[in-house]
């Protein structure tokens, strides 16, 4: 059976390394960067790795994380974003939008 380390307990732990590193980030032009952002890039990094990785290793991933890393990371997540021509967002869509009406023939002849 194959353990699974769990990283999410962690995180609480790790704010002060997201926050400085995203602060770097905001600091390099980057100011959308969030926390959320920057651990999900990390997270997606570190479980490709085989081996146990440990707290300190965690916060050296993190600070190590370099700015191409995260907008490469950024850009394939919008690519794979939701499919916009599905009908359940079709069906979405319609609900926010509501009915739209046709506007009637004004024309006068």
């Amino acid at each position: 059976m194959k353990n699974e380390q769990q990283f999410d307990v962690w995180k609480n732990d790790l704010e002060p390394v997201l926050s400085s590193k995203t602060e770097e980030f905001q600091l390099m032009g980057y100011d959308k960067a969030t926390n959320e952002e920057v651990w999900q890039c990390v997270m997606h990094k570190v479980k490709k790795k085989k081996e146990f990785i440990r707290f300190h290793a965690l916060v050296n991933e993190i600070f190590t994380l370099r700015v191409s890393d995260y907008m490469n990371q950024l850009t394939i997540e919008a690519y794979k974003g939701p499919d916009l021509l599905s009908s359940s967002y079709e069906d979405e869509l319609g609900a926010l939008l509501g009915e739209v009406e046709k506007p009637e023939d004004t024309r006068a002849d």
